[in-house]
């Protein structure tokens, strides 16, 4: 459990609420405007209404308190860029701020963001990949190029081992785990064998995964 600050209750600062919210986490909102703190007042440890390019009204909430401070406003660029300064001025430990575009998060970072979100792009990306290939179940974006799928085994793994397949060696990818009729198994061992019915969750370079898509 951790102690948050969430500035900005628009679409994302609230859905980014309510899922914090439901991992236990101690939630303290913060809007400027009052009827948008309405659904959010039964599952927040306590909310303000202020505006948090002013210094005294940041200074009354104790930033320096929570263990992460996030900057969730779209809409207006600057007083998200004065915010993210003056949270980093008064002794926020983590800040992470959502950025539109390429510019802003240069900015955001330079001026105290200790991490930058694209939620709008992640979720597209996402999504696209995601709906370009029948046999891409879901899709996740790690760092430095790599990335995890669920996707389907391909045809000519059918009926053999991880041995076999030489999955790691000819394919440059690792198994994390399968999803079948009895659940999840995660790190199977080299003797699993693949079935047409299973989805495989896989990690590897990004490139090395659509390799492996293509093939479908």
């Amino acid at each position: 459990m951790k102690s948050i600050l969430i500035i900005g209750m628009g679409k994302f600062g609230t859905h980014l609420c309510k899922n914090l919210a439901k991992l236990n986490n101690e939630i303290m909102a913060v809007d400027i405007k009052e009827e948008v703190m309405e659904n959010i007042l039964p599952i927040v440890t306590s909310a303000k209404i202020g505006d948090c390019t002013n210094e005294q009204v940041l200074q009354s909430l104790g930033v320096g308190n929570f263990d992460i401070c996030f900057v969730c406003i779209g809409a207006n660029f600057q007083n998200s860029l004065e915010i993210t300064s003056l949270l980093k001025e008064m002794g926020a430990k983590y800040v992470v701020s959502k950025a539109n575009r390429d510019i802003h998060a240069k900015f955001l970072l330079r001026n105290g963001a200790d991490e930058v979100i694209y939620p709008d792009r992640d979720i597209a990306e996402k999504v696209a990949v995601k709906y370009s290939a029948d046999e891409v179940f879901d899709y996740i974006e790690l760092a430095d190029g790599y990335s995890i799928y669920e996707i389907l085994p391909l045809p000519q793994w059918i009926g053999k081992s991880i041995t076999q397949v030489n999955v790691r060696a000819e394919y440059n990818v690792h198994i994390l785990g399968t999803k079948s009729k009895e659940g999840i198994k995660l790190l199977p061992g080299s003797d699993y064998v693949f079935s047409k019915d299973d989805h495989l969750m896989i990690v590897g370079h990004k490139h090395d995964i659509e390799k492996i898509v293509a093939k479908f």
